[in-house]
């Protein structure tokens, strides 16, 4: 996959929360009248886009009748390995780099779990971006 893209409400906002995940800009451009962005980071590329009057975004967590975009999962596995450091531990350092960054904590929509998929077990942790979009994060514990 090349991208993900994300219509944001404030793409500077976005762009704040993003560089947090370790996501840097790699291009800006425009797309029609508006702002526009790749980010690329260890995760991946996601392309940001700003709408100028934005409506509220879709409740795709909460609302279990909702269809379409769900959300986007990171696996944390091979980063996360040399440390052996857990899921609860690196959601942790996450809220310690939005503080040191002056920006609010990211909203936990589901705490670190574990969760059977399958023959493998994960832990999983959803929080949600700067225009409630849910994030999935995972990391596999086996087999």
């Amino acid at each position: 996959m090349h991208h993900a893209s994300i219509r944001t409400a404030d793409i500077h906002g976005a762009i704040a929360f993003y560089q947090q995940l370790d996501f840097e800009i790699e291009t800006r451009f425009t797309a029609g009248i508006t702002l526009a962005c790749w980010l690329l980071g260890p995760l991946g590329r996601i392309e940001l886009i700003q709408i100028p009057d934005p409506h509220p975004a879709a409740d795709a967590f909460g609302d279990e009748q909702y269809t379409g975009y769900y959300h986007l999962s990171f696996d944390l596995t091979a980063d996360l390995a040399p440390s052996d450091q857990t899921l609860p531990h690196w959601l942790q350092t996450l809220q310690d780099r939005f503080q040191q960054a002056d920006l609010s904590p990211a909203k936990v929509l589901l705490p670190p779990q574990q969760q059977q998929i399958g023959e493998t077990v994960y832990e999983v942790t959803f929080i949600a971006d700067r225009d409630g979009l849910p994030l999935e994060f995972l990391r596999r514990l086996g087999p």
